[in-house]
């Protein structure tokens, strides 16, 4: 473990998370910052959403829309299909549910898009309530539309960037030095070091303080359920009280640790 002065713990500057909240995905919802969730995890599809936006648009920042620019009345990419770009209009409905979980576009077992059986043709093809996106055939052959991209944006980890907290729970973080307090949500799985790591923008120098919870110096690399601070929402629920009513408070303990000289 690296120390930095008397302080061990990761270098922060090059640390990532492994966990993201629902919240926190449901923040990325423009096509120039594009992040969806599903089957468990966390994608940033920023990438693919500037590969197939088209040399002719630019993003709507304050509407979260496609802007076709040369066009007569800029027109937007709307149900007549707008600038008329093959592979814009299959961006369309992947733009729609930015920020959002699309668990229900997949199959569980299978971890591919949902599969039904066309009415027109009897074939098993994708089911694309929303239409018709990226990377998914033509329901009848088309010599305009290539296959040679690989595999589907939906498979494979290129895009992952973390896993979706399947629950999440609300802390206090108290500096004892300064008396702030701030409430944070996080994933009930995530480390000290991860919950840290989401309190840096509130202090900088979080690193260089002892987390205590009522008395006991928390162990960083464990959960705060490792460390007794139990999740207990469920006995709140059966008892018909407010979770609100009580949030667990860490208290943070300034080390004179000469970090910054």
């Amino acid at each position: 473990m690296p120390r930095r002065g008397l302080v061990a713990g990761p270098d922060f500057e090059f640390f990532q998370r492994r966990y993201f909240t629902p919240a926190e995905v449901a923040q990325h919802n423009r096509p120039e910052d594009l992040w969806v969730s599903y089957l468990g995890y966390v994608y940033d599809l920023t990438p693919l959403a500037q590969e197939h936006k088209g040399k002719g648009q630019t993003w709507d920042r304050g509407r979260g829309r496609i802007v076709c620019l040369g066009m007569p009345g800029s027109w937007m990419v709307g149900s007549d299909g707008g600038c008329s770009f093959p592979g814009d209009l299959l961006l369309k409905p992947i733009v729609e549910v930015a920020g959002q979980d699309i668990s229900h576009w997949f199959d569980p077992k299978t971890k591919d898009i949902r599969k039904h059986t066309d009415p027109l043709t009897g074939a098993l093809r994708y089911s694309t309530p929303r239409g018709r996106f990226l990377h998914v055939p033509p329901q009848l052959p088309r010599s305009d539309w290539a296959n040679d991209f690989g595999k589907p944006w939906w498979q494979g980890s290129r895009y992952e960037v973390g896993r979706l907290s399947a629950k999440t729970r609300h802390i206090r973080i108290i500096n004892t030095l300064t008396s702030q307090e701030h409430t944070l949500e996080v994933g009930a799985l995530e480390s000290m070091w991860e919950i840290l790591h989401r309190y840096l923008p509130y202090n900088a120098h979080a690193a260089s303080y002892t987390w205590k919870y009522e008395g006991k110096n928390l162990k960083m690399d464990s959960t705060l359920e490792e460390n007794g601070i139990w999740d207990e929402d469920e006995e709140f629920d059966w008892l018909n009280m407010d979770s609100t009513l009580y949030t667990p408070a860490l208290l943070l303990y300034f080390n004179d640790d000469l970090t910054e000289l």
